[in-house]
C-alpha cells in the first residue's frame, strides 16, 4: 500500500512535519546516513547475480546514461533560466541542481517503480565519480561561477550510503533467496523504503520548511518544470 501511494504518503509527512517540525528534527547526521543506508539495503535485497551480469554487459548504456545526465539536465536548466529571464540566484540554483550527479532518490524511485535498480545504482556511482570534475566545469561554463567539490568526501559518502548497503543486500539475496523467511522480509522492504524516504523528506521540511514557503511559488514551478522536461527527454 505504501509503495503504491508513495507520493501521497510523502506529501502527507512533509505537510505534518512543516507544522510539527519536532517530529523529524532527529533526521540528521548519523541518523540520516543510517536511514539512507537502510533504503539502499532494501534495494540490494532485490538484486541477484544475473542483475550484475546484465549490468556489466551494458557499458555503452552506462556511458550514454552518464553523458545524458551531464548534458541534458544542465542544458535544460540553463534554457529555462534564459527563457524566463530568471534571477541570478535562481539561475545558479537551477543549473547547480542540473549539474549534480544522481542521488539516492533516483535509486528509490527506480526501486519503487520496479525499474532497473542495478542500472540506477550503477548510474549513481558513475555520475558521482565524475561529478567532482564535471559539475564545477559545467557550472562555470553555464553561469560563470566557480565551485569546489571534495572528491574524497563524496566517494566516502557514496561508499557508506550506497555501495556497502547494496552489496550487503545483494549478498543476502544471493545466499538466502530460496528461504521463506528472507522472502517474507524482502516483501515488506518497499514499505520500509517508503517510510525511510518520508523520514528524509520530513527531516528536510523540519529544518528548511519555512525557507521553502518564503522562496515563493515560482521557484517551485521552475524546479517542477525542470523535472517534467527531464522525464520527457
Amino acid at each position: 500500500m505504501l509503495a503504491r501511494n508513495t507520493a501521497l504518503f510523502i506529501i502527507a509527512v512533509a505537510t505534518v512535519t512543516y507544522f510539527f517540525p519536532s517530529l523529524c528534527t532527529w533526521v540528521k547526521g548519523t541518523n540520516q546516513i543510517i536511514i539512507l543506508g537502510l533504503i539502499m539495503l532494501s534495494m540490494g535485497m532485490t538484486l541477484s547475480i544475473n542483475d550484475y551480469k546484465n549490468l556489466l554487459s551494458r557499458p555503452l548504456d552506462m556511458l550514454i546514461g552518464t553523458c545524458a545526465q551531464f548534458l541534458i539536465m544542465p542544458f535544460i536548466a540553463i534554457t529555462l533560466a534564459k527563457l524566463f529571464n530568471l534571477s541570478d540566484g535562481l539561475t545558479l540554483g537551477l543549473v547547480l541542481v542540473g549539474c549534480c550527479p544522481g542521488g539516492v532518490a533516483s535509486n528509490i524511485m527506480s526501486y519503487l517503480c520496479k525499474g532497473d535498480v542495478a542500472f540506477s545504482v550503477g548510474m549513481t556511482t558513475c555520475s558521482t565519480l565524475i561529478a567532482p570534475v564535471a559539475t564545477p566545469l559545467l557550472v562555470n561554463a553555464l553561469v560563470g561561477e566557480k565551485i569546489d567539490l571534495d572528491l574524497l568526501s563524496m566517494f566516502n559518502f557514496m561508499l557508506i550510503v550506497t555501495i556497502i548497503p547494496v552489496a550487503i543486500g545483494s549478498f543476502l539475496n544471493i545466499i538466502f533467496h530460496k528461504h521463506q523467511v528472507f522472502s517474507d522480509i524482502r516483501e515488506i522492504m518497499p514499505g520500509v523504503a517508503v517510510i525511510c524516504f518520508a523520514c528524509i523528506v520530513g527531516g528536510v521540511m523540519a529544518v528548511h520548511g519555512q525557507k521553502f514557503i518564503e522562496s515563493g511559488f515560482l521557484d517551485f514551478l521552475f524546479v517542477y518544470l525542470h523535472i517534467i522536461l527531464l522525464v520527457i527527454f
